[in-house]
């Protein structure tokens, strides 16, 4: 992209079967300069139909009329990898939680959140990275304390590879990540896929739920 060109604005797409909630997302993110709304859609069937191809982020709620929406979230990444989804939900039982990251979303918020934190959310999804509200991480830390293995598999990362994850963790992107350690967004990319191979995961949420449960096992000193 040279100069005098425009750059090119993040595609949402927006799934709620309620109309008042779509018009309201619509809204704040048409406010945005670097965001714009390709379509919304009222039912999973459609939301699999349109969005393939033609989005670079879903807002998807878990509830809705016709199919799951965790089903629906693993048919969009199933029909395109590059589509990132975050789970926009009054739920946050830890059960819902676990499944929306095993159905592939990058992020989970609950509807309660403040417009900002969608919008910053989409924009931190769109880039590579993962988002979780407070509530959600406490979730998760809450679902994982009981699976901890004998020996953590962050043990055997390497030193640059701890500190990968740890970014990993806060959300942070490729490209962020490399700019804190001088190093190019194609590195990090190996080392992010070394760490989920050595980790035994497929999705970055999934290495940094874990992160933060060996984080928080870890004793005080």
């Amino acid at each position: 992209m040279n100069e005098h060109e425009t750059p090119q604005k993040i595609r949402v797409a927006l799934v709620d079967d309620h109309e008042v909630v779509r018009i309201g997302l619509k809204n704040l993110i048409d406010h945005q300069t670097d965001l714009t709304v390709v379509g919304d859609y009222a039912t999973g069937s459609d939301a699999v139909r349109h969005i393939p191809h033609n989005a670079d982020v879903a807002v998807l709620d878990v509830r809705l009329p016709d199919l799951n929406g965790f089903d629906v979230c693993r048919q969009l990444k199933a029909n395109d990898d590059h589509l990132q989804v975050i789970m926009l939900t009054s739920f946050g039982q830890d059960e819902m939680v676990m499944d929306a990251i095993n159905a592939g979303a990058s992020g989970y918020l609950l509807k309660e959140a403040r417009g900002h934190t969608v919008i910053e959310g989409i924009r931190t999804v769109a880039q590579g990275g993962s988002l979780f509200s407070p509530e959600v991480t406490a979730t998760l830390l809450r679902r994982l304390k009981a699976f901890k293995p004998p020996a953590d598999p962050v043990e055997a990362l390497n030193d640059t590879e701890h500190k990968v994850l740890d970014y990993v963790s806060q959300g942070k992107t490729n490209r962020e990540i490399g700019q804190l350690l001088f190093l190019s967004e194609k590195t990090i990319k190996h080392y992010v896929s070394s760490i989920l191979s050595k980790l035994g995961y497929t999705r970055r949420a999934e290495a940094a739920a874990h992160f933060a449960r060996y984080q928080s096992d870890r004793p005080t000193e």
